[in-house]
């Protein structure tokens, strides 16, 4: 019997990969050949997809770009003896993209079907659970701290003292809040874990209901992550047909439920107050802060607000131990942090590794360059707010302080590369229209200052001459500090990013002399 493994994930089938499952079902069946098809999660070797895997004795062979047209010829070849064929790519797991990561939080991806709990169990699931279950609350807390993660969502803030917070917090009723409204450019693993391997997360949740004592949790998830909410939906029905949600978790005494919420796609709702608003169904706006959601948070109660790698982090922070986690990073960076690389990149896909790899690694080494074959000009990290980042910075490590250092943050993990045809004084106008759109209009320094922003920009670009253009850089400079320190949250505070680090490195692009690179 042939047992293939074909991706269900949302960017194997917009490429066309449940076609090419129904073909080979159909070939299969014309030619009466023993197959079984398992549609899994993906491998995040984006560039490969449709990429199709065959069980054979040495390992899973793979076949990249699988089209239609292609199954016939494949089926020809001896796929359980990894049969040569113009598609294959030898064993997957040997590839230098998959071999040289270390995936703890992408561990059973492409390997286990996402809705399959008997898989998520075989591959070590709820084992963190169980063991948090013995525990005392404090006990967990106590754990999160130690293992020093941090916020993957952007701000890095320490998980631990978020959960003790909301611990100490004296309240009948606390929440649980997944942040998975993941709209920054280049980003896609909180889609690629919440379709993939939706009871991480869901055990995550759990893990950190019972530690600050909290009895229900919700996952905000953007509409346009149809497929991640239908996985997440049918995922805690299945978790609590078996004991893990409902009002007797693992058999322990707690009680906690989660419920999906839909997003109408306001970027602005990945700010935690705005979320909660949206949540509570009101119009996604910032609240002034304090107090903090961990006081006083979602329908004014104690809330724990996390993104999906953070809270995916925790199961096995819980079953292998802080000090195991620890080992991963570097200073005050510890564990992995999943990269995603995207734009013009040559290998766009997921990359998992420990906080110190460096930019370049990611960019040549994993990535290959730009699909154009032109020379890298640039990399914007950490989404359409992050910095734009030169090749001269290439080498600066891949760790929070380090990004800090020089003007950039690491966000999400989202890289968008660009060749040299890119035009950075566009982008900057970008960002500023950008915040324009996406701005709640609570703060003024957002809502007019960004309008301002495009204005003065368009008038940069078109300055007849130098006298001129240092005039309206000076006044850019002057709004962009307005922005960062005066916003009431990071949209407006964040926007300068994208538009100084492009003045800065790439001055040209402006129109301003090449010296403006040393101000």
């Amino acid at each position: 019997m042939l047992t293939l493994y074909i991706p269900m994930d949302s960017v194997a089938c917009a490429v066309g990969a449940d076609a090419v499952a129904a073909e080979f079902a159909t070939e299969a069946a014309r030619r009466k050949l023993d197959i079984t098809i398992v549609r899994t999660s993906s491998r995040g070797l984006f560039w490969l997809e449709p990429l199709v895997e065959v069980d054979t004795p040495q390992g899973r062979a793979g076949y990249r770009e699988v089209s239609p047209d292609q199954v016939a010829s494949l089926l020809d070849v001896d796929l359980a003896a990894n049969g040569d064929h113009l598609l294959s790519v030898g064993l997957v797991e040997q590839l230098p993209y998959l071999k040289t990561q270390q995936r703890l939080l992408f561990a059973r991806a492409g390997i286990t079907s996402p809705l399959s709990l008997e898989h998520y169990l075989a591959h070590g699931g709820y084992q963190g659970l169980e063991h948090a279950a013995r525990l005392s609350h404090d006990e967990i807390v106590a754990e999160v701290l130690e293992s020093g993660l941090r916020g993957r969502g952007g701000a890095a803030f320490p998980a631990g003292i978020k959960w003790r917070t909301v611990r100490q917090a004296q309240a009948e009723q606390k929440y649980v809040v997944c942040n998975a409204d993941e709209g920054d450019s280049g980003s896609f693993a909180d889609r690629m874990l919440m379709e993939g391997d939706p009871f991480l997360l869901i055990e995550g949740m759990t893990i950190a209901g019972l530690a600050v004592g909290a009895s229900r949790g919700y996952i905000y998830v953007r509409s346009e992550y149809a497929p991640a909410i239908a996985v997440l939906r049918e995922a805690i029905d299945i978790a609590r047909a078996h004991g893990y949600l409902g009002a007797d978790v693992a058999h322990g005494g707690h009680e906690f439920e989660i419920e999906v919420r839909e997003g109408a796609g306001a970027y602005i709702c990945g700010e935690e107050t705005s979320l909660l608003e949206s949540v509570e169904g009101r119009r996604g706006t910032v609240r002034a802060k304090p107090p903090l959601p961990a006081l006083h948070g979602l329908f004014g109660q104690p809330t724990l607000v996390h993104n999906v790698l953070s809270l995916a982090s925790v199961p096995l922070i819980m079953s292998r131990g802080a000090s195991w986690y620890r080992n991963f990073g570097m200073g005050r960076s510890l564990g992995t942090m999943a990269f995603q690389l995207a734009g013009n990149v040559r290998r766009g896909g997921l990359v998992e590794r420990a906080f110190g790899l460096t930019l370049r690694e990611l960019v040549f080494d994993y990535g290959g360059g730009t699909a154009s074959g032109k020379p890298v000009k640039a990399v914007q990290l950490g989404g359409p707010l992050g910095a734009w980042i030169p090749p001269s910075q290439f080498d600066t490590p891949l760790d929070y302080e380090a990004l800090a250092a020089i003007g950039a943050m690491l966000g999400h993990g989202g890289a968008v590369l660009c060749d040299d045809s890119l035009h950075l004084g566009q982008m900057a106008r970008f960002a500023m229209q950008f915040c324009a759109e996406e701005s709640c209009g609570k703060c003024t320094p957002c809502r007019i200052g960004s309008t301002r922003g495009v204005e003065v920009i368009e008038r940069l670009l078109a300055a007849p001459d130098s006298a001129e253009r240092e005039r309206q850089r000076a006044l850019l400079d002057d709004l962009c500090d307005t922005m960062q320190y005066g916003s009431l949250c990071a949209l407006g505070g964040m926007t300068p990013f994208p538009v100084q680090s492009a003045m800065r490195h790439f001055p040209a692009d402006f129109g301003l002399d090449t010296q403006e690179q040393a101000r």
